[in-house]
């Protein structure tokens, strides 16, 4: 998909930019922990970098029956995204130990801290799953904004617009200092907001210290007038 199928078609129209590539370590496992702008994000990010990214995916991309379902296991498969039932609990713990696995093979980790994507472009509070793989792992994190991707494709649009989108890649995060703390629900909610605010510096994006799933179940939902 990278190399031979759907990267040369993305980088001849879209022509994608990046800053700080060398910020990313040549080799050993690591974190890319970046802002979720809208779908392409994933698409974009790998593009830039000589390694491959492994990105943790819901289950269901890899579930649906029928011609349908084998195009999309084929394709999610092939841009490295790894299935995970992220419905919590045993779940997660479950998205944890694939997370951990891919991190200690060495490899790179492709997460969005903030769960989902934005619903309106800002930057909204990260969950912990990623200070916990980091601490789990020992690995760095590095924070990646990305840069115009939701003007590119703004919500409904299924064919990106043409135009530059940028990554930017940040200084390497060492946690190290809290080896042994992955289960230290503080220390947890203090790695993740260090990362959350290094993508707000990096992106310029305003922050926003509540969950985007929760303001997405809000817009979904809103509430009733009164009779």
């Amino acid at each position: 998909m990278k190399s031979v199928i759907l990267g040369p078609i993305l980088r001849l129209i879209y022509r994608p930019w990046a800053e700080g590539v060398e910020n990313v370590p040549p080799r050993g496992g690591a974190i890319l922990a970046g802002n979720h702008l809208t779908v392409v994000d994933s698409f974009f990010l790998p593009l830039v970098l000589d390694r491959k990214i492994s990105f943790l995916a819901k289950s269901d991309y890899f579930t649906e029956r029928g011609i349908k379902g084998w195009f999309k296991r084929l394709f999610f498969g092939g841009t490295g995204q790894v299935p995970v039932d992220r419905t919590g609990g045993r779940a997660s713990e479950q998205a944890l130990l694939t997370a951990t696995r891919i991190l200690r093979q060495g490899e790179l980790l492709g997460i969005y801290p903030e769960g989902t994507r934005s619903p309106d472009g800002r930057l909204y509070r990260g969950k912990t799953g990623v200070a916990r793989m980091a601490l789990e792992a020992g690995v760095p994190v590095v924070p990646v904004a990305m840069i115009g991707t939701a003007e590119m494709q703004p919500a409904g649009r299924v064919i990106p617009k043409v135009m530059r989108p940028g990554i930017r890649f940040g200084a390497p995060l060492d946690f190290s200092r809290y080896a042994g703390m992955e289960n230290d629900r503080h220390v947890l909610r203090s790695v993740t907001d260090e990362i959350m605010y290094a993508l707000m510096e990096l992106s310029g994006q305003e922050y926003v210290d509540v969950y985007a799933s929760s303001v997405k179940a809000k817009l979904d939902n809103p509430p009733q007038p009164s009779e």
